[in-house]
């Protein structure tokens, strides 16, 4: 199962490129404020399962930040590549730093699972919404590679109490609800387009 996991990890590292890929190219418009925070938060989720004594089933929650981490990079490099902050943003930002500080405070293992789970999922509000509203300035097939890749990190888990698996399970979750919002309305349109080489401009900027 282990050679799986990897091998799915570098299915989502490849997944995650195309999203920087079309970010470079203004395709997509990362919240930089998910995408920075999104980066942060699970790893760390990794820290927790390292002193719980996990191992390779860390490795999809690393690929469910490292990707972020690329693509927040990425919106630096093209001006129209980024998604236009609002008040909701911010304040979703807000709590989900608040939720990392309750997590650095508490010494119960599975409380601060709770605050990571709760942090991450402040993270994403903004970025599923706008999914939901806008899939146009999402890549998601990334979201999508993750729920394998979590759920098979679920398969191998050591021990299944809420420590060892809270996380992952919600990451599945959370990858799941955005990978829905990005490809409900076309699916496979919205794949060939992720995917094409061609600058294909729209006519409507759901930031203005």
């Amino acid at each position: 199962m282990i050679p799986l996991l990897i091998g799915v990890s570098l299915i989502q590292l490849f997944a995650d490129l195309v999203y920087v890929r079309n970010t470079l190219l203004g395709r997509s418009q990362p919240n930089r404020v998910t995408f920075f925070l999104g980066a942060f938060v699970p790893a760390i989720a990794v820290g927790i399962g390292i002193f719980a004594g996990e191992s390779w089933a860390l490795l999809p929650i690393f690929m469910v930040g490292f990707g972020p981490f690329l693509i927040f990079v990425a919106s630096f490099f093209n001006p129209k590549a980024y998604w236009k902050l609002g008040t909701f943003d911010y304040v979703s930002g807000a709590l989900a730093i608040l939720a990392l500080i309750l997590w650095w405070l508490t010494k119960e293992p599975a409380v601060a699972v709770v605050f990571a789970i709760l942090s991450d999922w402040f993270v994403w509000l903004p970025t599923l919404i706008k999914a939901w509203k806008y899939p146009e300035t999402e890549t998601g097939i990334g979201y999508a590679i993750a729920v394998l890749n979590a759920a098979i990190g679920v398969t191998i888990l050591q021990a299944y109490d809420f420590t060892h698996s809270g996380f992952l399970i919600y990451t599945v979750f959370i990858n799941l609800c955005l990978t829905i919002a990005v490809y409900r309305r076309s699916p496979f349109r919205k794949l060939r387009s992720e995917h094409s080489f061609i600058q294909k401009s729209s006519n409507e900027d759901p930031n203005s």
